[in-house]
C-alpha cells in the first residue's frame, strides 16, 4: 500500500480537487470565518485560559523523530486490529457531539465520510442524529458509541442496549465530563446549543427518557429539554459503577479520559477492555497535563493487557507517529474533521481524513518504517 503516494499523484493530476484547506491552521481560520461566533468557539475553545489546549500542541513539539535510512519502505502497512477487526489505519474519528451546529447534516455527513474512508466513527450520546440514524448513515462501517453516563442509569442502560443492537461495536465511556466545565468563550456568548434542541438525539428518541415526559418531546420540546438538564452528566459515579454498565452489554468497553497511572490500573481491575488516554482536547480541566505527556506512564502501567488509545491535539501524520512510537495503538482525530464538515460537509470530512492519513503514511516511511507495528520509542528523542 502506498496511500501517501497515490494521494499526492490525484491531487498534482487534479485528479482530485482540494475542497478544504490542506494546512490545519488554514482550515480552522476559514471555518471561524464561515461559522458564527457561537458555533465556531463551541467547537474550538477550551475550558479556562485554555492552558491545556496548548499543552496538548507543546508536548508533541517536545518529541522530535529521528530518521532511519536505508530502509526499504516502498510497501506500507498500515493496519492494526483491534477488538477482532482489522482497521486499516490507526485512526478514528473522536465522538464529537452537536455536529449540526457547523452542518445540518451534522453525525450523518461525518459517519459516511468516515465509513468511505475506513476509518471507524464513534457516535456521540450528544449528537443531534439518533445513534440508530449515525448508524444506517455509516453502513458497513465500523462504528463504536460513546456514552455520556446519565443520572438515570436506565437512561444509560437503554442507550448502551440501542448501541449494540444498532451495530455498535464497542462502548467508549467518557468519564471527565460529570458536569461541564467553565468555558468562558461560551459564557461570554451565552452559547450551549442543548438548550436550543441541539444535541439531543439520542434522548428524544430513547424510550427510558421519553417515559419520563408526561408528553411526546414532538408536543412539548421545552419539557424534553429542561428534563435533558437535570439528567445529563452523573458526578456521583464510582468504580464500582462500572459494573452496572458491564451487565448492559456484551460489547468492549473503553473508558475515555484517563490521564493518572494509577485510575489506568483501577480500569484494568474493574475489568475494562481499553484505555483512551485524553484530556478532551482541554476542554475540561484547564491547567491539566498533556495527553501525550500521560501516554507513556499509562501504556507502562497496563503493560500488553488491553489497547491504550490516545487523543487530544492531534493535527499531522507526524502527531500520530509520535503518539504510536509512545506506545498508543490507535489514535483519535476531533476538531479537525469538524472544521471540514463546517466548510464542506461529507466531501470535506472525507478529505481531512485524506490528508491526514496520506501524511501518516509518508512520514512513517520516510522515517524508515514500513508498518505501524515497527514504531516504538526509538524513533524518538525528547527535547
Amino acid at each position: 500500500m502506498k496511500y501517501g503516494n497515490i494521494v499526492q499523484l490525484k491531487v498534482y493530476q487534479n485528479i482530485e480537487k482540494n475542497v478544504v484547506p490542506v494546512t490545519y491552521e488554514d482550515l480552522e481560520k476559514k471555518a471561524k470565518h464561515k461559522l458564527e461566533s457561537g458555533p465556531y468557539h463551541y467547537v474550538a475553545a477550551s475550558a479556562g485560559a485554555e492552558e491545556t489546549a496548548r499543552a496538548n500542541r507543546d508536548a508533541f513539539y517536545k518529541w522530535k523523530i529521528v530518521p532511519r535510512m536505508f530502509c526499504d519502505t516502498d510497501e506500507r502497512d498500515l493496519s492494526v486490529e483491534l477488538y477482532g477487526k482489522t482497521l486499516p489505519f490507526p485512526v478514528l474519528c473522536a465522538p464529537v457531539g452537536v455536529q449540526s451546529i457547523v452542518h445540518t447534516d451534522g453525525e450523518l455527513a461525518s459517519a459516511r465520510a468516515a465509513a468511505a474512508t475506513g476509518v471507524p466513527f464513534i457516535s456521540s450520546t450528544a449528537s443531534t442524529h439518533s445513534l440508530e440514524k449515525v448508524a444506517e448513515a455509516a453502513g458497513e462501517g465500523i462504528k463504536w458509541f460513546q456514552l455520556y453516563w446519565s443520572k438515570d442509569r436506565e437512561i444509560a442502560s437503554s442507550m448502551v442496549k440501542r448501541a449494540e443492537k444498532a451495530g455498535y461495536g464497542a462502548i467508549v465511556i467518557t468519564l471527565d465530563t460529570p458536569m461541564m466545565a467553565w468555558r468562558e468563550k461560551d459564557i461570554e456568548n451565552a452559547y450551549l446549543p442543548f438548550l436550543f434542541g441541539q444535541g439531543i438525539g439520542n434522548y428524544l428518541e430513547d424510550p427510558v427518557f421519553c417515559s419520563r415526559l408526561e408528553c411526546p418531546p414532538s408536543e412539548d420540546m421545552q419539557s424534553a429539554i429542561m428534563l435533558w438538564s437535570q439528567v445529563f452528566g452523573n458526578p456521583t459515579l464510582t468504580w464500582k459503577d462500572l459494573e452496572y454498565i458491564r451487565m448492559q452489554t456484551s460489547l468492549p468497553i473503553l473508558l475515555k479520559g484517563i490521564l493518572h497511572p494509577e485510575d489506568a490500573k483501577l480500569a484494568l481491575a474493574h475489568g475494562a477492555d481499553g484505555i483512551i488516554v485524553s484530556n478532551h482536547g482541554g476542554r475540561q480541566v484547564d491547567g491539566a497535563i498533556a495527553a501525550l505527556d500521560a501516554l507513556p506512564e499509562i501504556c507502562e502501567a497496563v503493560g500488553d493487557e488491553i489497547p491504550v488509545l490516545m487523543d487530544s491535539g492531534i493535527r499531522r501524520g507526524a502527531d500520530i507517529v509520535k503518539a504510536l512510537s509512545l506506545g498508543a495503538k490507535a489514535v483519535l482525530i476531533g476538531r479537525p474533521y469538524i472544521y471540514g464538515l463546517a466548510l464542506a460537509g461529507e466531501e470535506g470530512v472525507q478529505q481531512v481524513l485524506r490528508n491526514i492519513l496520506a501524511d501518516l503514511d509518508l512520514t512513517m516511511a520516510l522515517s524508515g518504517k514500513k508498518s505501524i507495528k515497527e514504531l516504538d520509542r526509538s524513533l524518538l528523542k525528547k527535547m
